[in-house]
């Protein structure tokens, strides 16, 4: 018996990955976030599964279902929203397994700030103006902030900020990036990312308290930085023609691209890709 942890991804059904799928289909119990999840993943589970819905559910009545099932020998489901790495509260419960004995697996999920990227149709680091993201929040009920960590001290960096469950707080967000962004600096409000009711809304920072609608809640992605809506960049080296690279040795790229369109790959008789 094994207790899989799925990230099941930021909305969208057909956002969970391959292997995420696989493993739901074949647990016969099933314990989902049915705050976030969409129910649509659910019809991947098999006939007869046992389908938990754990929203209304304490910590220990969790750990209680997976106990029940690891007794029977059930392999278990446990599908969390978007990617299980951060804020997923997925820490206490593999504490807890360990304790038990119970054996699991992780497998990642599409996290929410890639789906508002996509949303926005934007690479958030770009040569010259950002190499770096920073996945934040604003201090709240269920977790407090560490000392040190705060939206002025990683502002200060220039990085592009993912703020996540601070959108009931937007002025003080704002208040804290100014002196860091300018009014200027380009920020995006991203509500239910990949979600068949999407909202996506492109302001500054100097205008982002009046962009918060009043239907938007904490499920909502504010991104803030200069490459949301940058077009002034230097193109990367990774592509330039005088750029030596393993896949691509300086001066034999033109041959080597032309050998590898007429290559094909023994194992499907498929043309290889070009790199």
């Amino acid at each position: 018996m094994t207790v899989h942890f799925i990230g099941a991804g930021p909305g969208a059904a057909d956002l969970i990955t391959v292997r995420g799928r696989e493993l739901l289909a074949r647990c016969p119990v099933c314990l989902y976030a049915g705050s976030l999840v969409p129910r649509a993943l659910l019809d991947h589970c098999p006939p007869g599964a046992r389908i938990v819905n754990t929203a209304p559910l304490d910590l220990e009545a969790i750990v209680a279902e997976i106990a029940q099932a690891h007794a029977q020998g059930l392999d278990v489901a446990r599908l969390h929203s978007g990617d299980l790495s951060v804020w997923s509260a997925m820490g206490e419960q593999l504490r807890r397994l360990r304790a038990l004995a119970i054996p699991f697996t992780v497998t990642p999920g599409v996290p929410s700030f890639a789906a508002a990227a996509a949303a926005l149709q934007a690479e958030l680091t770009l040569p010259g103006l950002c190499q770096s993201v920073v996945l934040t929040r604003t201090s709240g009920r269920a977790s407090a902030m560490p000392e040190g960590e705060n939206l002025a001290a990683f502002a200060a960096t220039g990085a592009v900020l993912a703020i996540h469950l601070s959108i009931h707080v937007a002025g003080k967000v704002q208040a804290e990036l100014l002196p860091h962004y300018g009014s200027d600096c380009p920020a995006a409000i991203v509500w239910r990312a990949s979600w068949p009711d999407e909202a996506v809304v492109r302001t500054t920072v100097g205008q982002l308290t009046e962009a918060v609608s009043h239907t938007m809640e904490r499920t909502a992605i504010i991104l803030v930085g200069r490459t949301l809506q940058a077009e002034d960049f230097a193109d990367s080296r990774l592509y330039a023609t005088d750029y030596d690279r393993r896949y691509r040795p300086l001066g034999t790229a033109p041959r080597f691209a032309a050998h590898q369109a007429d290559a094909l790959d023994t194992a499907t008789d498929r043309p290889l890709p070009t790199p």
